[in-house]
């Protein structure tokens, strides 16, 4: 009786809840700070969802621990529909890097996947290489003398150079810096020779000739750029590695609440204007079912802990 009676308090309590969500303000909390790809993402998607929602949606930017501090506040928030987590494909990476204080898999309600994208594989002008069959080869004759920049230890342009150095079998030189800014300008300026960046944040310079576009890091052209080749393309054959962004929440959200995230989002990436606006950031629309996102999630978990592995990729 008391089973019974538990299940028919919690049938009334989900189909209350589903009458009045959201009843207030919904916050997602973007782990990095203001300005950048996933601050984009996420108040593109608020902006937007506010008017449709029925609820005013408000970003919350929480910096620290490159992401680890905001996502730890999410996963750990209050499951009860007003809380949501902006990811970036990082989330995937850092398992395999650092300790965690959570379960990337269990500890976690997907949501949604918003976008989807490549990198891009670019180098200075003056390094003589023009195309990533060149640049391969220029590797392989100096093992180690190729300055490879990046936003930072484990992030997804450190972590996606490093997965096509060990597949084309060469050795580069990573230099880190504090964000993709730096990098990008220490690579224009000839101080590093190559990055892999966001398409949005390295093809002005592509265009303008301070950096020359390789390849790109998906198993699929850029559509604006169609004659850049895929690094699948040129002989690092399964290469296949996006840049994404999506919304979790925390265990136990109430599934009215997973479902109406879901289908706004969803309908609101179909919208006639929303490829032309996050084409600004050099991704697509995605969309999909939260269990489709949780799939994709766990498979890359499991694909960067095998490879981290076997790349031997330590970050201090």
């Amino acid at each position: 009786m008391r089973i019974l009676a538990f299940l028919a308090a919690a049938l009334v309590s989900a189909q209350g809840l589903a009458q009045t969500y959201p009843a207030k303000p919904v916050r997602i909390i973007v782990p990095f700070a203001p300005g950048g790809g996933s601050d984009f993402i996420a108040r593109f998607t608020a902006q937007r969802l506010s008017g449709s929602f029925g609820a005013q949606v408000i970003v919350e930017n929480k910096p620290g621990a490159g992401g680890l501090l905001g996502i730890e506040q999410g996963v750990r928030a209050e499951p009860d529909g007003y809380t949501f987590t902006l990811i970036a494909s990082s989330y995937t990476v850092n398992p395999a890097l650092y300790p965690l204080k959570y379960d990337p898999v269990n500890d976690i309600t997907p949501v949604v996947q918003i976008s989807q994208g490549p990198m891009i594989v670019v180098v200075n002008p003056k390094v003589p290489a023009k195309t990533a069959v060149e640049l391969i080869a220029l590797a392989r004759a100096k093992p180690g003398q190729l300055n490879l920049a990046s936003a930072g230890q484990g992030s997804i342009t450190h972590m996606a150079c490093e997965l096509f150095a060990y597949m084309a079998g060469i050795k580069l030189n990573h230099v880190p810096y504090k964000g993709t800014g730096p990098a990008l300008t220490d690579t224009i300026a000839g101080q590093t020779d190559l990055l892999c960046s966001s398409t949005a944040t390295a093809l002005p310079h592509v265009k303008a000739g301070r950096l020359r576009a390789l390849a790109v890091t998906t198993a699929n052209r850029l559509p604006a750029e169609p004659n850049v080749p895929t690094l699948a393309e040129s002989g690092v054959k399964g290469y296949d590695v996006a840049i994404w962004h999506g919304l979790i929440a925390p265990k136990g959200m109430p599934r009215v609440a997973v479902d109406k995230m879901n289908a706004e989002v969803n309908k609101l990436l179909k919208g006639k204007d929303t490829a032309e606006q996050l084409q600004t950031d050099g991704v697509s629309p995605a969309g999909g079912t939260p269990e489709a996102f949780r799939n994709q999630i766990r498979k890359e978990v499991e694909l960067w802990r095998k490879a981290v592995a076997d790349i031997g990729v330590k970050v201090q």
